[in-house]
């Protein structure tokens, strides 16, 4: 039977002997690796397998869902059992489609961190950190995190498909303190994909501390952002931050389904500028938000979510497609077999456009720069957001001029969307881990580079 040791489709009937629209296994056997150093020593070292299974039934667009570590046949048998208890109608009642097998074909992963020692994995900490201290004597702290993961996957379902899939990723962060007098200042930066340890033969881990380091430096002789209402300009190096939080969860089937997001009952309307196209694209290879299938098996799409400003569709699971009356967009993901699939983002972005990015920073007279997008806040209901700004600097006639510190962007994601008049060629990613319903999971964001008219900047300076 391959990657399952046990009859999969003998589960399934298990499962929906009492009925119910649809069911699925999800099987996992995940290795990970976890490297943390702090205060100048390697503080955690992490390694570990975790293998386990998932057991779903829908019935009446209700999930019925069991997971267990025994991933024998008796044991799946017993938690399938659990979840037909609870199924007391539907069409199925114990009747599976015919069975198609299919295999992901991968991305062409050349060095598999799961095969490397682990003398390796310490080694690239270790070079980030001795970087990071050595750069400049105003380092307060450093922190410098490696991980990585290799996961078997298999979904089986109720409509005979059977798909398995192999994933590799690996993140890598730094994340250095500065201190002159009584400031103090910090700097971030992380690298990371659905790829191998390849990944730092072209950004070894040295580069990782130095980005780190002079963005926590430079901080320090920045002045204080000035406040009030100005022209932004979003550079493509801040990362997808602003698409993802204010546009992207309101984007996903659940929250809009439920009434949750600002974009709920709104296909077909004008939600942005036309100047705006916004995907979600799991299939663009070594992305750490891509994949082949997504945790239902339903092979990854590029969506298209908003083209040229019209709303044209939500993001879907099955579950949610089901109740909106449309098909997967294969946005089903969870953390692991603990966990039930719900619609998320993958790689969500806003395409690039046809402006000279150096012609739109020539447009402003006077505003911000955001070079780096820091953390937020998001109501998905109304569309209103808080962002950080980690890197930003004076625009002064049409010239990229001082850093600032201290500075937020306020304002409300369909406004901001609609307000956008400039849209660049280029295409910058960042990356991250999202956090939803308890679960977390790899995502990537982009944008060009993009001028917001005018927006509230929240600062401390004149």
């Amino acid at each position: 039977m391959g990657l399952l040791e046990f009859d999969p489709f003998r589960v399934l009937r298990a499962a929906v002997k009492n009925g119910g629209e649809f069911a699925d296994i999800y099987f996992e056997d995940t290795f990970n690796t976890s490297i943390v150093c702090e205060e100048n020593r390697i503080e955690k070292v992490i390694t570990g397998r975790d293998r386990g299974c998932g057991i779903r039934v829908i019935s009446n667009l209700k999930t019925y869902y069991a997971y267990t570590n025994d991933v024998t046949e008796k044991g799946l048998l017993e938690a399938a059992a659990i979840v037909a208890k609870g199924v007391r109608e539907g069409s199925l009642a114990g009747d599976v489609g015919p069975i198609k097998k299919e295999a992901a074909p991968g991305f062409g992963i050349r060095k598999l961190p799961v095969s490397a020692p682990l003398e390796d994995k310490i080694t690239l900490v270790k070079k980030a950190n001795e970087t990071a201290w050595k750069l400049d004597k105003r380092v307060r702290q450093v922190r410098v995190v490696y991980g990585d993961g290799f996961r078997k996957l298999a979904m089986v379902n109720t409509l005979g498909q059977w798909v398995e899939e192999d994933r590799v990723g690996v993140i890598f962060l730094c994340n250095a303190v500065s201190q002159e007098g009584d400031n103090v200042q910090t700097g971030y930066e992380p690298l990371g994909g659905a790829t191998g340890l390849e990944i730092f033969d072209y950004t070894p881990p040295e580069i990782v501390a130095e980005t780190a380091v002079k963005r926590a430096i430079m901080m320090l002789g920045a002045r204080r952002a000035p406040g009030g209402k100005m022209g932004v300009v979003l550079s493509s190096e801040a990362g997808g931050t602003m698409i993802h939080e204010a546009v992207g969860h309101g984007l996903e089937g659940d929250l809009a389904l439920q009434n949750l997001s600002v974009y709920s009952g709104k296909l077909g309307e004008t939600v942005a500028s036309p100047l705006i196209t916004v995907l979600d694209d799991a299939t663009i290879p070594y992305k750490r938000g891509s994949f082949f299938y997504d945790d239902e098996g339903s092979p990854a799409e590029k969506t298209v979510l908003v083209e040229n400003g019209v709303l044209k569709s939500y993001m879907y699971d099955r579950l949610s497609a089901m109740k909106g009356g449309s098909a997967s967009t294969g946005n089903g993901r969870r953390e692991s077999y603990h966990h039930r699939p719900i619609p998320r983002m993958t790689n969500t972005m806003i395409a690039p456009g046809k402006t000279d990015p150096k012609e739109i920073i020539r447009s402003l007279d006077r505003g911000l720069f955001v070079k780096k997008m820091g953390g937020g806040q998001v109501n998905t209901v109304n569309g209103d957001f808080v962002f950080e700004i980690t890197e930003g600097y004076l625009i002064e006639g049409g010239k990229i001029g001082e850093p600032v510190r201290g500075a937020t962007l306020t304002g409300n994601g369909p406004e901001v969307l609609k307000g956008i008049d400039m849209v660049g060629t280029d295409l910058g990613f960042g990356i991250g881990t999202c956090g939803k319903d308890g679960q977390g999971v790899p995502v990537a964001d982009a944008q060009p580079t993009l001028r917001i008219p005018e927006i509230v900047v929240g600062g401390e300076g004149k």
